[in-house]
């Protein structure tokens, strides 16, 4: 095996901390000897050992004189845990293989440096763009302090969300709606719109084994979300935060008797400033959003300038109706030249559907 097969393998193993380690990033790591595989591990959960330790600590033999492969640079701080350039170092690890550079101010190369300091060869960039990938959502969420917002919809071949009715259960098949769940559970928090809620009456939860729900968060203006609706019955079960413009204590406190907690923010073209909320769930840690609105809630979203990156599931069905809903609506651009441009995209088969899925390119917003 090579450089690169051990470093898919710890990129195997660090997606098994996937919805666990928020809003730290996703690593894994694994270490060679004499060309066998002596441990691995990955980090877990949020607070608890990194990859690195754990690896070290499932070694089978002694790891001096080995080689560690790891998909994220080591760190050399301390935070919840002390650093693992420490841990390598002691281990007496000679070869360090890296996949991904920290771009946390704290790291940002140090932590190669100090490897380097003491003796210890360095490979970087290792299958960079796979490791890269692995953690989009650490990388965005550093570099700017605001959660990494995934635009997700399904629609039919015809660009349709619902049909005429309304009625929208359900437009892809099994496999596609089991990858959704999946995303639940990848993404830190879930974000719907009022009219969602007034429309389907969702409960907004990971229904895959063994998976965690996401912080519900629902874009409310006026607070019209029916105190009777599933997502605030359920709030003291699943953390559930209504963002609003509505001021009235009276009627905030309706939604927290029920469990709910109420953002009260600033308005901006007639719904709540979706920019301003990005700041304040960022300041809490929220570091990543699966957005499940409608074509109102997606419009405004791309308008302000929040979402990251657009998952578009596509079903072989045609809808027709001159009034059936759309992804986004509002008001759009006037001109084709005035788009929302998306780039990089992947095309994945989920059955008879296909999820294709693209970042929005970053001078689309300019300096919004």
């Amino acid at each position: 095996m090579d450089d690169n097969a051990y470093m898919r393998l710890a990129i195997e193993l660090a997606e098994r901390g996937t919805g666990r380690v928020s809003p730290n990033p996703l690593v894994g790591a694994v270490i060679v000897k004499d060309g066998e595989i002596i441990g691995g591990g990955w980090h877990e959960r949020y607070g608890e050992a990194h990859a690195e330790r754990n690896a070290l600590a499932a070694c089978t033999q002694p790891p001096e004189g080995a080689t560690m492969y790891v998909t994220l640079e080591p760190c050399c701080h301390y935070g919840r845990q002390p650093p693992c350039t420490d841990a390598v170092i002691k281990a007496g690890i000679r070869r360090v293989v890296t996949g991904s550079g920290d771009p946390n101010p704290l790291v940002a190369g140090g932590g190669i440096r100090m490897l380097r300091e003491h003796g210890i060869e360095v490979t970087e960039h290792v299958m960079q763009e796979e490791c890269d990938r692995l953690n989009e959502v650490f990388f965005h969420y550093i570099r700017t302090g605001r959660p990494f917002v995934v635009m997700k919809y399904a629609m039919t071949m015809d660009g349709k969300i619902a049909a005429v009715t309304g009625a929208s259960k359900w437009i892809t098949g099994e496999a596609a709606r089991e990858h959704v769940q999946r995303q639940r559970n990848r993404y830190t928090a879930i974000m719907a719109g009022v009219g969602t809620v007034l429309a389907d009456d969702p409960l907004l939860t990971c229904r895959m084994e063994g998976g965690r729900n996401p912080l519900r968060i629902i874009c409310d203006s006026s607070l019209r979300t029916p105190l009777a609706s599933k997502v605030v019955i359920t709030a003291e079960e699943v953390p559930t935060i209504l963002a609003t413009c509505c001021g009235d204590r009276e009627r905030q406190l309706a939604y927290e008797r029920l469990g709910c907690r109420i953002l009260c923010l600033g308005e901006k073209d007639g719904h709540v400033d979706l920019r301003q909320l990005m700041k304040r769930l960022g300041e809490e840690q929220i570091d990543s959003i699966l957005l499940e609105g409608g074509g109102t809630l997606n419009w405004a979203a791309l308008k302000s300038g929040i979402v990251t990156k657009v998952q578009a599931y596509l079903a072989p069905k045609l809808f027709g109706g001159e009034t059936a809903k759309t992804p986004v609506e509002g008001a759009g651009v006037l001109a084709p030249s005035d788009a929302f441009l998306l780039k990089k995209g992947t095309v994945t088969f989920l059955g008879d559907d296909i999820l294709i899925e693209s970042e929005v390119a970053a001078d689309v917003y300019g300096d919004c």
